[in-house]
């Protein structure tokens, strides 16, 4: 067993079968957040598993080898906490949250979902109806069901680009030997992280989680995941029902370990990150032609995307669009202001701190961190990088970003 401590309030343990453990002790709190981490999500899977990994994360709420369904749920309600889980592109989390004198309560909780799931036949056939009501419960907000579409234009045919809730016909196709196969393959020890952040020491966490392990020695399995595919920009427009259209307008970026990934997230902030950015103020204040607009940034290991969303009338997209696009233009263009740089800066750097306020914050960053990069980043290193970026940086990414070439638009309008 090997252990590094980076900071006096962070702690790190690999277990001898290949699980992590990571820390983060603040005796200020009363509270804990315990998440375990599993490296594996919707990308995941083979073309007819799509969803399985979400339909695994409903599945294990319904029983294991030590308590039932309703047993589950209670055991920490009952004493004030709570307990939940989800699932992305690239890793899917099950967390709780309690008091610190039940600590172990949360982990043995957690990790039972993990390890010992019993997945009835019986609960797997009730789920499929669940979820594919779920599928159409998101299909019903085209605000969010746009993205869908979105990622496929920019991962066609790539697990990345398919939804991760999958589809109907995939839910339904699942059966008990189907997930507990993708458990095998995925739920092991080496893709496995413990992540604790409140008021805990780390060598209590560390006694607690190797009992609860005991016996969990499933094969190691490397990740092997196929890289993501070429890129041809596209433009689209489907017809929807509703009253408002929707637009996402945007191109693929840079993965979370390229060192563009902090210039990428200050630019996101300037463009569209609150009601002082720029896609705000130059097109809801101005002209009135939205409720919401925002961009966003999302980032993979090995890829990202970069775009903008705006819900607006249908006799305004295209107008909508070229205001988004002179936006994205006069970025390329003109590197922004020493004032506007720091701004976003500041902004950045607030968001970030107060986040940290939340114990489920703190855990949830260990444990991306930990997947992404198997290493601590301070506060501190996070900062620095923020603030090493400059106008031209930013210039220059958005000119290789927003070449209009390079840009792919999906747009929902309404067909009555």
């Amino acid at each position: 067993m090997s252990v590094s401590a980076v900071l006096p309030a962070f702690s790190r343990t690999e277990l001898p079968n290949g699980v992590r453990v990571v820390t983060e002790q603040i005796p200020s709190v009363r509270s804990v957040a315990v998440g375990v981490w599993v490296h594996a999500g919707s990308r995941d899977e083979a073309p007819p598993e799509n969803g399985i990994t979400h339909f695994i994360e409903h599945m294990v709420f319904k029983g294991t080898s030590r308590r039932r369904g309703y047993q589950i749920n209670q055991r920490m309600e009952s004493v004030g906490g709570y307990l939940n889980a989800f699932t992305a592109k690239e890793h899917t989390c099950f967390y709780a949250r309690s008091l610190d004198e039940h600590l172990g309560r949360a982990l043995d909780t957690v990790l039972d979902l993990v390890l010992h799931p019993t997945l009835p036949p019986r609960e797997i056939e009730k789920e499929k109806d669940v979820i594919v009501e779920e599928i159409k419960m998101y299909e019903d907000a085209p605000e969010d069901h746009i993205f869908d579409h979105y990622e496929s234009m920019l991962y066609p045919e790539h697990a990345l680009g398919r939804p991760v809730l999958g589809t109907p016909d995939t839910v339904r196709s699942f059966e008990q030997t189907d997930l507990q196969s993708y458990l095998g393959r995925h739920f092991v020890p080496n893709r496995l992280v413990v992540s604790v952040a409140g008021n805990v020491r780390h060598e209590a966490v560390v006694r607690k989680v190797e009992r609860l392990l005991d016996g969990f020695e499933r094969d190691p399995r490397p990740l092997n995941r196929m890289p993501a595919n070429g890129y041809t920009p596209t433009d689209q427009v489907l017809n929807q029902s509703g009253q408002q259209a929707h637009l996402v307008v945007g191109t693929r970026a840079y993965g979370s370990s390229d060192p563009r990934r902090t210039v990428v997230s200050v630019l996101n902030t300037i463009l569209g990150g609150g009601m002082s950015s720029r896609l705000n103020q130059n097109i809801r204040e101005k002209y009135g032609y939205c409720y919401s607009i925002y961009s966003f940034a999302n980032m993979m290991a090995d890829t990202g995307d970069l775009g903008v969303y705006i819900g607006t009338d249908s006799g305004k997209v295209d107008r909508a669009r070229k205001l988004i696009g002179r936006e994205l233009t006069k970025l390329a263009e003109t590197p922004v202001s020493a004032r506007m740089l720091d701004r976003a800066k500041q902004q950045l750097k607030g968001s970030l701190m107060l986040g940290l306020e939340s114990m489920s914050n703190r855990m949830m960053r260990l444990g991306r961190v930990e997947l992404t990069f198997e290493r601590y980043f301070t506060l501190d290193e996070v900062i620095a990088e923020i603030e090493a970026v400059t106008s031209e940086d930013m210039r220059t990414v958005a000119a290789e970003l927003f070449e209009p070439a390079r840009l792919s638009s999906i747009a929902f309008v309404p067909s009555n």
